[in-house]
């Protein structure tokens, strides 16, 4: 293949356009935020995202590289089909469950990020537990785009793939680490944009291939291989809804999500947000559904790309810049390639940021340094932008492993946090030893189950496995939909058995090590009769007291002082009507 020249210049001006538009709008922004409030600023964009970038910066952050690659992928593999392409659909209804019953009580309740209810309910160690998924889910799935990404350019423009996956992932840190949300935000504008156009421009031409075969017909009769519009055997509709839950719930405790949904100026707008990210991603995936139709419609020995097609040759995965680059025109391909370039970075840069905002603010400010500095959580922001951005590159140049990381931890979001996030927002009285009962359970469950991309085995063997032809083990019990319930049935019930036996008097106070049940609720309710018991209490002392409410879960975080009950005792305190 030869060096395309043309294709490398129009690469290099996509990224200094991306660029320039990622420090104009840090430039813009710069001012915004009170002086101890820059932080979170960077973190939520200073809460006045409006619903037009708002939109965008939503749809452009699930509507990645993964995302329109995975879909034509899918459409394209004759085991597969439509039928099997669950993201658009998944990823669609996830943001919808989000707009409905998760967007407004985390808005409405003023919090930072992802993870602030965790440690308000929880504390910081269980905050810290759960920062681990959460990470790795973020930092692989960066990593995983960035892989993708450049073997899309060396299939295209014939470059080296390390060059490619190292130029792509400094652009987007560098304009990341400059303006945080804002410069996330508003490239993300650019970025959904040329997705759209440089999509839907190269659709026309691959179809109108004197190779191709009418779509419409190859949807339901084989031509070149299996109908594309696939079909679920009655052995595999299990493993179907499994993915299909995954996709769905999973795709909700996000922080890249919710940093969208954080920094929106309402809860209501945080919903219509949702709403509109929904209908995005159902737009945007219409034009990667015809691109793997295509590909599953195309003689391939009649093109340039020879024989075997490119299933044979195991480059399914990368069906969609083959068809940009075969039965494309030259210049035409350029632009796709700009789409898959902004549909990657655009997943990235949110990845990167988000995952150096826990850091910045849950684990180092409210876990180590709380009375750390505004000044000070920006520089921690940044440096862990760099670290993070770095951390993902170098996976994604070990892309043999990256995939199955990021399958097995995106499972881990959904098996461990996402119960803790119902529990937390709806489910009153569970405590921290119910959240570690969930989060151990589930990962066991889960890892036990085996991972087929890591090679891991399974321990435990479910109804319905059965070794494929590389006698890998693959499970059609619905595990992981089965873990995440459990997760959540063992956080309530274990919650609820621990405080029946602290407050009943079976365990002595002082084996609640945690301060979850005793200094949590004993405290808040102190009963009157013990104080006049007491020798140095007078009745007349005793005067009304108002609860402190900064202990509840209603409270929100505008407070600073919203974590200092973790490191200290709760005192009542008088107070002077003036």
């Amino acid at each position: 293949m030869a060096f395309h020249v043309e294709g490398l210049v129009a690469i290099v001006v996509f990224y200094l356009a991306i660029l320039a538009v990622g420090i104009w709008a840090a430039w813009k922004t710069k001012n915004t935020g009170s002086e101890g409030d820059r932080s979170e600023a960077i973190i939520v964009g200073g809460r006045d995202i409006g619903l037009l970038v708002g939109g965008f910066t939503m749809t452009a952050t699930w509507v990645g590289g993964g995302y329109i690659n995975g879909t034509a992928e899918a459409v394209y593999v004759p085991d597969y089909g439509l039928a099997w392409a669950q993201a658009p659909i998944g990823y669609s209804l996830s943001l919808i469950l989000g707009g409905l019953f998760f967007a407004k009580p985390m808005r409405s309740k003023g919090y930072v990020t992802m993870l602030d209810p965790f440690q308000q309910l929880y504390g910081k160690r269980m905050g810290g537990l759960l920062f681990i998924p959460a990470l790795m889910g973020e930092m692989f799935w960066a990593a995983a785009i960035f892989s993708a990404l450049g073997a899309t350019i060396s299939v295209i423009i014939d470059i080296n793939v390390n060059i490619s996956v190292i130029i792509s992932a400094l652009i987007a840190t560098m304009y990341t680490l400059v303006g945080g949300l804002y410069s996330v935000a508003y490239t993300d504008v650019v970025q959904l944009f040329c997705i759209f156009l440089g999509l839907w421009i190269s659709v026309p031409f691959a179809m109108s291939h004197p190779a191709v075969t009418d779509i419409g017909l190859t949807a339901v009769h084989q031509v070149y291989q299996a109908p594309w519009l696939g079909s679920i055997n009655s052995l595999d509709i299990y493993t179907w809804l499994d993915n299909f839950f995954l996709l769905t719930l999973g795709g909700i405790p996000w922080q890249a999500y919710f940093q969208r949904v954080l920094s929106s100026s309402s809860a209501t707008y945080a919903q219509v947000l949702s709403f509109l990210a929904a209908f995005g991603c159902l737009v945007m995936a219409i034009p990667a559904v015809l691109i793997g139709a295509i590909g599953a419609s195309t003689a391939w020995n009649q093109t340039e790309y020879g024989v075997p097609d490119p299933k044979s040759k195991k480059e399914a995965d990368m069906i969609l810049p083959i068809v940009l680059q075969y039965l494309c025109p030259v210049y035409i391909s350029f632009f796709g390639l700009g789409a898959v370039s902004a549909a990657v970075m655009s997943s990235a840069d949110s990845s990167i940021l988000s995952a150096s905002s826990m850091f910045a603010r849950n684990i180092y400010q409210l876990s180590f340094r709380q009375n750390a500095s505004d000044r000070e959580i920006v520089w921690v922001m940044r440096i862990t932008v760099l670290l993070f951005g770095a951390s993902a590159t170098a996976m994604a140049l070990l892309a043999s492993s990256v995939y199955g990381l990021w399958y097995l931890s995106s499972d881990l979001v959904y098996i461990i946090i996402f119960p803790q996030l119902l529990c937390v927002l709806f489910i009153k009285g569970t405590n921290t030893y119910g959240a570690i009962a969930g989060y151990l359970f589930g990962l066991v469950l889960r890892i036990t189950g085996g991972e087929p991309y890591l090679y891991l085995q399974p321990l435990i063997f479910y109804p319905g496995w059965y070794q494929d032809d590389n006698n890998i083990y693959i499970q059609r019990f619905p595990f992981k939909t089965l873990a995440m319930l459990t997760s959540f049935f063992t956080n309530v019930v274990v919650s609820y058995l621990a405080k029946y036996l602290f407050e009943s008097g079976t365990l002595p106070p002082k084996l609640d090590f945690l301060d979850a049940v005793v200094a949590r609720y004993s405290r808040e309710h102190m009963d009157k009769a013990t104080l006049v018991k007491s020798d140095n209490i007078v009745l007349n002392e005793l005067a009304p007291v108002n609860p402190r409410h900064s202990l509840t879960l209603s409270s929100t975080f505008t407070n600073k002082e919203a974590f200092n009950y973790v490191d200290s005792s709760p005192e009542l305190s008088n107070t002077e009507d003036n």
